[in-house]
């Protein structure tokens, strides 16, 4: 995600943003995995991009090996995998741009996150209104009571199924896996405040691969509400978005954190 070839942020548009978000009520940051590179974790491949490496020991493709087909019927392969994210996730840290985040969380009147990312770095640098559409490693999940505890640190535990304290049905990985569907309590929240409407939204280290993240984006764009891409590189929404930073997040939001002025 760093890139010393990356152009410094607009001063005019880092002075535009830093007042639309002094005057908002609103906003709503959708976050990638191009922001936990910035903790140190790859961005592509396996479940939220943490996976190097396009194939496993087995020699089958790591979405396979992370995929719900292959958890029904090998789910001590899936654990295996999941157990090696979990633990580089735990050894990462919140970035920068994860606390930049939170301050602005706490510095508006309302605010989300929606991440892509699986880490629970957002969680981690005091983030708390956190939409994780795609699960969290560092949790175990009832699918028949929906239960969520937090995975124990020791590796013994993170490759099998324990029993749900509630219901003792087999606890299982608290994210979603290829081929399957987003978890409904999430999906459900993140709809509700779209339809609340936002004063601002932003991408950040996103590719905007999936329409449930560009969709909203594009539609703001169109409605005329200021949209705002953080990524070094073009996605789909880079022609749609009224402000575009192709810097790492961590510099342009400690521009903006700089430059905005007291509420």
């Amino acid at each position: 995600m760093h890139s010393d070839s990356s152009p410094a942020p607009s001063e005019r548009d880092l002075r535009d943003v830093a007042r639309l978000l002094s005057r908002a009520s609103s906003a709503l940051f959708i976050t990638g995995a191009g922001l936990s590179a910035e903790s140190g974790l790859p961005t592509y491949r396996g479940v939220g991009g943490l996976y190097e490496r396009a194939v496993t020991d087995e020699g089958i493709p790591i979405e396979v090996a992370l995929s719900g087909p292959m958890f029904q019927r090998r789910p001590e392969l899936t654990w295996r995998y999941l157990s090696q994210l979990e633990r580089a996730c735990r050894a990462a840290a919140p970035s920068p741009a994860h606390r930049r985040l939170a301050a602005l969380e706490r510095a508006l009147p309302r605010a989300w996150v929606l991440t892509q990312n699986v880490d629970g770095l957002h969680l981690a640098a005091g983030s708390r209104n956190v939409i994780e559409i795609h699960g969290n490693i560092h949790r175990f999940r009832c699918p028949a009571c929906g239960h969520r505890q937090h995975i124990p640190q020791d590796d013994d535990a993170r490759t099998w199924e324990p029993p749900c304290p509630r219901c003792a049905r087999p606890l299982r990985p608290d994210v979603v896996l290829f081929e399957e569907e987003l978890p409904r309590d999430q999906l459900t929240l993140y709809q509700r405040e779209l339809a609340r409407g936002f004063d601002l939204l932003f991408a950040i280290g996103t590719t905007a691969a999936f329409p449930y993240i560009a969709d909203p984006v594009i539609q703001a764009a169109r409605e005329g509400v200021p949209t705002v891409e953080i990524n070094p590189g073009e996605t789909v929404l880079s022609h749609f978005v009224t402000y575009r930073f192709a810097s790492p997040a961590g510099v342009v939001l400690e521009a903006l954190s700089a430059a905005l002025s007291p509420r």
